[in-house]
């Protein structure tokens, strides 16, 4: 990490604590589903914890179990808590015949790959203990050709291997409904994400939901596909396809990003699914740099209305057309230059209520340079996103956040106040993003002098530190040298 980049990410954390804290008391006391941000995994592929279920596994067959378990999401929290996740998403966890877990067999047994009961309640005590919540897919089509109930309930043919309920069928609608009550009522999960749901009417998803919300009140009932059900949060297609058109190369045609000035603020937005091909892949196919593209990308997404969802590997921007290719187990061991980025903008979401639940305006959108505003009566943000070949500007009128403002950057530090001419020059590097709280400009600012100060005494103290380590170090192979 460079020097600047140091000073900018420490004063970012001080600034944070004299601005933005008491939003976060109050998401606190009013947590819901749009203030989450989501990690969405897959377990197999994450991290290997208990080698002793590792029967029948083959790190070198995309299309085999790789060893990923309850026990390994639980020894590396510590990973997903360094990037601001307060949700974890982990899929399917039954017993399957298929790696994702996708292939149900039996809904009422976990995948003895994955683990035990016993290590299943240990990693959702230990992420609830860290106040992170879980959230379960439960499969509604696609299951086994062998599902233990094949042999008792309707059913027809699906791709491959796999069989589909018959979704009108009153004696499935009743095995399920009564199965996933059973399952959330059983284990403490915060979020039930349904899955596969085309075949299901509105009415019958309806009744899935009422049953689930009666049994475990405070559950978040997601949809993995869009639906006119009364989900809690769904993904949004067309928002998706905005966000890929218009990162995955410079200077796109980002008009469709206008769109979220009008999208559902509880809809899920992300850039990849692990259904469809990583955000990666695209920008390989239009022979794009991948850290450059994602950096401008992660800012958005965790800025923009929507309950943001990063799929595992997107901090090491995995990359892959379909599964498996695009499921590879996790590389810990590679170069996370993305993975301090998510937690530096995570973490401002999480500390400020305005940029997770604010109103949400377009000021300016061209050409891949983006310029928007987050507000609410508390507070005013304005995120600046160039996405462009060329150091764009776009002149701030003062009706949009109010005469004498300080602009304070926290991603570089940047700091912009009113001109002569009455505006505020929002000026932006290319393929570089800023996000500006907007504060009174009260003058010399002695927070944000104390907090520079501070960056720099931190900065003098490491560098003393280390000459004096290697002084000592110095004395004593001197020392061992005369003996």
């Amino acid at each position: 990490m460079n020097v600047k980049r140091l000073m900018s990410i420490t004063m970012m954390v001080l600034l944070l604590g004299t601005t933005a804290l008491p939003g976060l008391a109050s998401a606190k006391a009013e947590r819901t589903l749009k203030d989450e941000s989501i990690y969405d995994l897959l377990v197999d592929r994450f991290n290997n914890g208990d080698g002793r279920n590792d029967a029948d596994t083959d790190t070198q067959d995309l299309s085999a179990f790789n060893g990923g378990d309850f026990s390994g999401i639980s020894l590396r929290l510590q990973h997903i808590l360094d990037m601001g996740f307060t949700a974890v998403s982990i899929g399917p966890v039954f017993q399957t015949a298929s790696y994702d877990g996708n292939e149900v067999l039996d809904y009422t047994k976990f995948e003895k790959h994955f683990g035990t009961e016993e290590d299943f309640n240990a990693m959702l005590d230990e992420l609830h203990d860290k106040d992170v919540r879980v959230i379960a897919d439960f499969p509604l089509a696609g299951v086994s050709k062998n599902h233990v109930w094949a042999s008792k309930l309707p059913f027809t043919q699906g791709e491959g291997d796999t069989i589909d309920w018959k979704a009108d069928d009153a004696d499935v609608q009743k095995t399920l409904l009564e199965t996933m009550v059973d399952f959330v009522k059983t284990y403490p999960l915060d979020g039930l994400r349904l899955t596969k749901t085309e075949g299901y009417s509105k009415e019958v998803l309806n009744q899935f939901i009422a049953a689930l919300k009666k049994a475990s009140p405070d559950l978040y009932v997601l949809s993995g596909e869009e639906t006119e059900a009364d989900v809690d949060s769904q993904p949004n297609d067309a928002s998706i396809e905005a966000l890929r058109q218009s990162f995955v190369k410079v200077d796109p045609d980002s008009s469709p990003m206008n769109q979220f000035e009008t999208s559902n603020p509880s809809d899920l937005i992300e850039f990849d699914q692990l259904t469809g091909p990583r955000f990666t892949y695209d920008i390989v196919e239009q022979r794009m740099f991948p850290p450059t593209r994602w950096k401008v990308a992660v800012t958005a997404l965790f800025t923009l209305p929507g309950i943001p969802v990063m799929p595992y590997g997107t901090e090491i921007a995995v990359n892959g057309k379909e599964a498996p290719e695009s499921h590879p187990l996790f590389n810990f061991k590679t170069d996370m230059e993305l993975k301090e980025l998510i937690g530096n903008l995570n973490s401002l979401r999480n500390q400020s209520k305005t940029l997770r639940n604010g109103d949400f305006k377009m000021l300016h959108n061209k050409d891949g340079y983006m310029v928007y505003k987050i507000y609410d009566e508390d507070e005013s943000w304005i995120i600046a996103i160039n996405n462009t070949s060329e150091t764009q500007s776009y002149e701030l009128d003062p009706d949009e956040i109010g005469s004498k403002k300080r602009l304070r950057g926290l991603l570089d530090s940047d700091q912009i106040v009113e001109t002569e001419d009455d505006k505020y020059h929002v000026v932006v590097d290319r393929e570089m993003a800023e996000i500006y709280l907007v504060k009174d400009d009260k003058g010399f600012n002695i927070p944000y002098l104390i907090a520079s100060i501070m960056v720099y005494v931190l900065f003098l103290s490491f560098l003393w530190a280390v000459w004096r380590r290697g002084r000592k170090a110095r004395q004593e192979r001197k020392a061992a040298a005369k003996k």
